[in-house]
């Protein structure tokens, strides 16, 4: 093989796909940009004196900034139209009839990237231009050296004139590609035929010869040195470039042509060997990371799919998903088609969840809001009834409060306490200030003192095995329910008392006899039961909206009794129905 013509191996065995995989590396990650940063990094490229070379960051930073403005826009509410890919620059920014914050935005950005492509277009025409000048000078120089090798003078003549020649050949610029290959052949044709034919003087084309021997020397050795480079990418341009200059000297003498051209094609094939090594090996490193962060992706999705009760469930999932997004950043790039497409199903999976997480805690804290609503109205409705005499309708008021408290849900944590005690303290003063005025018939404290002892009787008890047992347990239960109020800071404790005694005392009710044990309720009498305890809610909820009346901040109290009455009432209908209907069926049997 000559040494002047170059095996289409250098460029061709490593895919083209390597050089996107490089570049992908330092690729900033634009979908984190938002609009205005992005066009911030427009602006810098399109002042960089390097920006021609850079119309691939160009385009790429133009679909990031379409992409999150139509993102935004759809966020916003604003209707999105379909755009085809590489449109969106000759797309006037429409004006609309409603308000639209992305116009200005839109139409700057607009601008400044028209403004860099016209910019590009012009110098991509001279650049052409350029190319095709150049493509002429060469074919007038290699006609140059045509008619130098048909003249056939004298050396002292021609030589001088061949060196003019190969000269201007090397000031030349690049040409078309596609003419390069052929241009290139053509003139080492002609060099050829020139050392071959024309009949020089055997010095000067032996100094010639040497001369240019030592600088492919040279370029052996740096493509030795190449050969040995840790970085093997930028080896691998390095390399290009000497195999462009090697095309640019004429040959050796012809014992060196064939051990000169072996000792450079050597070198060539180590690096060539190493980049498709580090291709093979990048590419094998990039669907091992693509296989990892599905495996995220498919964790993220499954915690995002989650059903999420309470707010440390939302923290729990929360730390879940940092954890995954810690592990993210340390797993590397996969391949160009896939990097982006994973990426943005992991960012998918991540926002659905975070979303999810924003709305509960908007419903949670709309929730306590009208929580503490509620619990500020159940204080001013305490404070309302604590100096009233009315002892046995107010304590039965004072009850039904602190069952409405139990039942609403949770307020935000600053104001909880201060709320307890402030209820706490309207429903103190009432039942101290009715404890002190209690009369000897219902004497609180001797209440109190009762009730204990009746505890003590059931601890005391020993069971017989037998009915007396039951008959016992129902005396100590009718006998506490004779009893009248205690002092209501003692209220809760006695109770509890109370209710573990007997549960210690009779752990299991004894088996009744058959002749002593009760006929089961009908369906009828159930259903009369029903209604009668359905009508003493409505009367409840009605004398609730009386007094909640007196208070601030009462709407949602009385708006919620208001919807159980509505409630109970239907329930009530239904049930009378229900009563009516067996009333019929007894009487037709």
């Amino acid at each position: 093989m000559s040494e002047e013509i170059i095996p289409d191996v250098i460029a061709s065995d490593v895919p083209e796909a390597v050089e996107h995989l490089i570049v992908e590396e330092q690729t900033v990650n634009y979908s984190e940009k938002n609009l205005a940063e992005l066009v911030q990094l427009f602006e810098a490229l399109a002042a960089d004196e390097e920006r021609m070379k850079k119309s691939k960051d160009a385009e790429i930073l133009k679909a990031a900034f379409y992409k999150r403005l139509h993102k935004e826009k759809a966020e916003a509410g604003l209707s999105v139209p379909e755009v085809v890919e590489g449109e969106e620059d000759d797309a006037p920014v429409a004006e609309v009839a409603t308000e639209n914050p992305f116009i200005e935005i839109e139409r700057g950005f607009k601008e400044l990237y028209n403004k860099y492509k016209a910019e590009k277009a012009e110098y991509n025409r001279q650049l052409d231009q350029e190319r095709e000048n150049n493509l002429a000078a060469k074919e007038a120089v290699i006609a140059e050296l045509k008619n130098l090798i048909e003249k056939q003078e004298d050396v002292n003549a021609t030589f001088p004139a061949f060196r003019e020649i190969q000269n201007k050949w090397r000031a030349i610029g690049p040409v078309p590609a596609q003419s390069y290959r052929n241009i290139n052949e053509t003139y080492q044709l002609y060099v050829e035929q020139f050392y071959d034919m024309v009949k020089i003087n055997r010095e000067l084309r032996d100094l010639d010869f040497k001369k240019n021997l030592e600088v492919k020397e040279e370029f052996c050795a740096l493509a030795e040195k190449l050969a040995e480079s840790e970085n093997v990418v930028e080896a691998f341009k390095e390399l290009q470039k000497l195999h462009e200059q090697w095309k640019e000297y004429g040959p050796v003498a012809k014992e060196y042509r064939e051990q000169i051209w072996d000792r450079f094609k050597a070198a060539t094939a180590v690096v060539n060997k190493k980049y498709q090594a580090y291709y093979e090996g990048l590419k094998e490193q990039q669907a091992d990371n693509f296989a990892k962060k599905t495996v995220l992706c498919e964790k993220v999705e499954e915690i995002a799919a989650r059903e999420v009760g309470s707010s440390n469930d939302w923290n729990a999932f929360s730390k879940e998903i940092e954890e995954l997004q810690k592990e993210w950043k340390t797993i590397g790039f996969a391949s160009k088609k896939d990097n982006q497409k994973v990426y943005e199903r992991f960012r998918a999976a991540c926002d659905d969840f975070y979303g999810r997480k924003r709305e509960f805690y908007t419903d949670y804290k709309d929730n306590m809001n009208a929580n503490l609503d509620k619990k500020v109205a159940l204080c001013e409705a305490a404070e309302a009834l604590k100096t009233s005499t009315d002892w046995k309708k107010t304590t039965d008021q004072f009850i039904s409060l602190q069952k409405q408290w139990k039942e609403i849900g949770a307020v935000p944590r600053k104001k909880s306490e201060l709320l307890w005690k402030r209820f706490r303290a309207a429903c103190d003063e009432f039942f101290a200030e009715r404890d002190k005025q209690a009369k000897p018939e219902n004497d609180f404290y001797a209440n109190l003192k009762a009730k204990q002892a009746i505890i003590q009787e059931i601890r005391a008890y020993e069971l017989k095995g037998d009915a007396s047992d039951q008959e016992a347990m129902r005396q100590f239960q009718a006998r506490w329910q004779e009893i009248g109020f205690v002092p209501f800071k003692e209220k809760d404790k006695v109770a509890q008392a109370y209710k573990e005694a007997l549960q210690a005392t009779f752990p299991k009710e004894p088996r009744r006899p058959r002749s002593a044990a009760k006929a089961p309720k009908s369906e009828k009498e159930i259903l009369i039961q029903k209604y009668n305890q359905l009508e003493q809610d409505v009367i409840t909820y009605e004398n609730n909206i009386g007094f909640f009346s007196m208070s601030k901040n009462s709407e949602p109290l009385i708006k919620q009794m208001q919807e159980r009455i509505a409630q109970a009432k239907v329930e009530l209908n239904a049930l009378a129905a229900q009563i009516r209907a067996l009333k019929e069926a007894e009487t037709q049997e």
